[in-house]
Formats: C-alpha cells, structure tokens, sequence
C-alpha cells in the first residue's frame, strides 16, 4: 500500500497511533523515506516487492506500507509513537535519535543506503574556500543547524576554527529546500550564494551555471567516501518482529545487488517510483558516478560519531559504529 503524508497529516496520524495503542504484528512493516536519488535501494525495495519475496522465505506473508515524509523531524515524531516502524534520514539525525533514546526506545540504525557526498557550492567568485564565507553570505541547508548538512560544516568548521566556535556558520545558514536553493543559486541575485547541495542537485547546478563551482564535499570533510542517509527503527520493533525484519534487510542486501549489476535498470526504476522528471541520461550518470555507492555497509559514519560526541552534540559516545547498529547489520563491513 503506497501512502503518502503531509506534514499536518503526520500530526494526526501520531494522535491517533498514541490513542488507540496500535501495535504493529509479526507480518506488517511502515516504512517512510524522503525524495530523491538517495533512497535508491528502497525503491528498488518497492518496486521489485522484495520485501515481501523474502518474508515468503522467512515463512510470513509481510504487508508493506510506504510512506513519503520530507523532513527528520517528521519522520522521528511518528517513529516514537508507533505510528510508523522505520525511517529514514541522515547520519547525524539518526545519532540524535540514538543518543536520546538510549536507554529508553533505544533507536538503531538497520542499513544504510549508500554513500553518496554532499557539495558546498557557490556562485560567488570570492568564495573558493569555508575561510572566505562572511557575515554576508548565506548558505542554504535543508535544516539549519541540525540536518545532515549543519552538521558535517560544524564539523569542519571546528577544525579550521576551533571547537569552542563550531557554529560559526550557523548564523548564515538558511533552512531552504534542495529544489529552491538550487534555482536561487542558478539564477544568481539573491542573498543564497552558497548551498550545501546533494545528488541531484549539485549535478544541476553545475551543469546549469559556469558560475557556480564546489567550495567542498562531505568526503573532503570525513576523509573518504561516507553513508548519507540511513534507515533506523526502535529496539521493540526489531525484537518483536525477527522474520519481517530479516526480510527487510534481505531486501535491501538484494535491491544493493541489483542497483549494482544493472545501473540503467536502477535508473528506470527510479524515474518510475518516484514519477522523477530528471532526464534519464542525467540519473544514469549520478548512478553510474564512481562517487556514488548505493550499499548498505556503513561507512566512516562512526566519524560523526566521535566528532559530534566531542562537539557536546551527543551525551552518549559510540565505541564502535556496531553500538548504533543493530546486529544483523554486522554481517556486512562497516565502519
């Protein structure tokens, strides 16, 4: 069953689950994710219903709902109240939820989704480097100072500037869509002059005006290539449910295999699933990008772990990237 959630409907819905004490049984899985490229490996998921194909291996007929949220603070408000079982979002979102809920929900991340960078780009010629962002620029996020984009700047910005100024760029970070930062940038003559851009925005942007060029990528920041977005649910889901969640994750190890072995297949899908007006040529590119690794093996995501955790933004601090993880993700290599 495809469902697809306004904002003011997620509120309801939270309401409702928390009056009728709704429990979701062996054989039912919710899953929501947000829009774009990044959440390749659940379309796939979707649209070759492999969810259910491993639920029938597992022994149980699994009934799938998706739905569609954009934001993670939507998306972990219906987490905790039952209203939905597994979410999606970026690294350091998913941490937050694990470090406040430690103890309690005791939130963990399944899988990831990929790797995939992020680029801080600008059309201003001044800005070639973080040191050359002022006062009067502004840089567009999807989430000032908490998304997944804030936090890979603090962390940066704490090694040029020191820990005790870490949201130094906070102050001119600007909450603004991916879609509508990236025509503020294209078009020029705005206060937005730099955006801290995903797939396949940047590609847009760049491709769109000579102007705009990378300042830095979130693998320039982590060292390497590193998990984006990841899907996380709560401990009472994952041990209330052991053959549905298996068959998810199946699901994903499989949609990865897929997405691998035939990337214009991928593209297809992806067009298809999610109605996607990009030109086929440009979403075969991004997949086909070296840079981009849709998998499920978590990587250099244990980097947010220990320098949010020194920055004060996490209590709790992480061992291992296995302590937010839940088990049966260590059968694949993480880091």
């Amino acid at each position: 069953m495809a469902v697809r959630f306004l904002k003011g409907a997620v509120a309801a819905l939270v309401a409702a689950v928390a009056l009728q004490g709704i429990a979701h049984a062996e054989g039912k899985i919710s899953i929501a994710q947000q829009f774009g490229i990044g959440y390749l490996l659940l379309d796939v998921v979707r649209d070759q219903q492999l969810i259910e194909k491993h639920g029938k291996q597992q022994g149980v007929d699994v009934q799938v709902e998706w739905a569609s949220i954009s934001g993670a603070t939507a998306m972990n408000e219906a987490l905790l109240a039952g209203a939905l079982d597994v979410v999606s979002a970026g690294v350091p979102p998913m941490l937050t939820m694990w470090d406040r809920t430690k103890g309690k929900q005791n939130v963990k991340a399944v899988a990831a989704l990929g790797s995939l960078p992020n680029y801080l780009i600008s059309n201003s010629p001044r800005v070639k480097t973080l040191r050359d962002l002022g006062e009067k620029d502004r840089i567009a996020v999807p989430a000032a100072g908490v998304g997944f984009q804030s936090r890979t700047l603090q962390i940066e910005t704490a090694k040029l500037f020191g820990k005790d100024d870490f949201k130094r760029f906070d102050t001119i970070s600007v909450s603004l869509p991916h879609p509508e930062a990236t025509a503020a940038l294209i078009a020029g003559g705005s206060e937005i002059n730099t955006h801290f851009s995903s797939a396949p925005f940047y590609y847009q942007a760049l491709d769109a005006n000579k102007a705009i060029h990378k300042v830095i990528s979130s693998y320039d920041i982590l060292g390497g290539p590193a998990t984006f977005n990841v899907l996380y649910t709560t401990q009472k889901f994952h041990d209330e449910n052991p053959k549905t969640y298996k068959a998810f994750y199946a699901a994903l190890v499989e949609a990865a295999q897929i997405v691998k072995a035939d990337k214009a297949k991928a593209a297809d899908i992806f067009i298809r699933v999610q109605k996607s007006k990009l030109s086929p040529e440009l979403v075969r590119r991004i997949i086909e990008d070296p840079e981009n690794d849709f998998t499920v093996s978590p990587h250099r995501s244990y980097v947010y772990a220990d320098e949010l955790h020194k920055l004060g933004v996490l209590k709790n601090k992480a061992v291992s990237w296995k302590d937010y993880f839940f088990d049966e993700a260590y059968a694949q290599p993480g880091s």
